[in-house]
């Protein structure tokens, strides 16, 4: 049987109630930014939204969160507030805007997280595990699939030692026929090029594929299928869906201190601190 893939990654119309949730999180993040103050709009790249936002006082872990949209809309300022969990417990958090498609395209994107994933390193000399929602997903495992030493020889090799991507995308292919391509342009070669899971798995790093319960059988098996390649391939996997979660609310849990979301991921950036 066919799978209509237009259908499976179409989350806007999954979830109706999208535009409210999506409002929230932009007067949440505006809310969150005014009480906990936060180095502003950084500078890690030339352009006007190749700049981040850190959140913590940048004595503990670090955690660099990236925002999805499908690699063509959203920018940071929708996500401040889901620092607050990691930063009550201690964890430092940066969170990037980047270019989107198609004044770029997905490969600029990976470059530049790349480009912020070192600035941060270089801020704190401290690794950093990276965390990404969507599109953010894709980013994440690439960034934890990344030769740091090939981009810069002064760039430690366990710069990124753990990602915890949330709802991601890590096979591009079955994306080149939707209207989802419209803007990204990507033929079946550069779709495969720019796919994760068909990279040299990291071995010996750690990645959670998270995804939520009630989103399309195409994300739940993005993040099992990652999962699964790169756990035989020597990667620390673990794979969770979360029960009664869309592709919109799995990102929640990460605004509380106590979720076990954020416990998990504080225990990462924790175990990637240590000497």
């Amino acid at each position: 049987m066919s799978i209509d893939y237009e259908a499976e990654y179409n989350n806007r119309a999954r979830v109706p109630e999208h535009p409210a949730i999506i409002a929230g999180w932009a007067r949440d993040a505006a809310a969150y930014r005014e009480s906990a103050g936060g180095a502003l709009g950084l500078a890690y790249g030339n352009g006007e939204r190749t700049r981040l936002n850190i959140f913590g006082d940048g004595r503990g872990p670090v955690v660099l969160f990236i925002h999805g949209g499908y690699w063509q809309g959203l920018d940071r300022s929708s996500f401040s507030h889901l620092a607050r969990g990691l930063v009550s417990r201690g964890v430092t958090v940066a969170a990037p805007s980047y270019d989107l498609c198609p004044a770029v395209t997905v490969s600029t994107i990976v470059d530049q997280m790349r480009e912020a994933c070192a600035f941060v390193w270089r801020r704190f000399e401290r690794p950093v595990v990276v965390a990404g929602h969507s599109a953010g997903g894709h980013l994440a495992a690439c960034m934890l699939a990344t030769n740091w030493g090939a981009i810069d020889p002064a760039l430690p090799a366990g710069l990124v030692p753990s990602a915890y991507a949330l709802s991601g995308l890590f096979d591009l292919e079955p994306l080149v026929g939707t209207s989802v391509n419209t803007a990204l342009g990507l033929d079946a070669a550069e779709a495969r090029r720019l796919s994760p899971l068909f990279w040299e798995a990291p071995r010996g790093r750690t990645l959670d594929a998270v995804v939520g319960g009630a989103e399309s059988a195409e994300y739940l098996r993005q993040s099992r299928t990652i999962a699964d390649a790169w756990g035989k391939a020597g990667v620390q996997t673990r794979y969770e869906a979360v029960e009664g979660a869309n592709h919109f609310t799995v990102i929640a849990p990460l605004a509380d201190p106590g979720s076990p979301m954020t416990r998990r991921l504080a225990t990462l950036a924790e175990a990637a601190a240590r000497p």
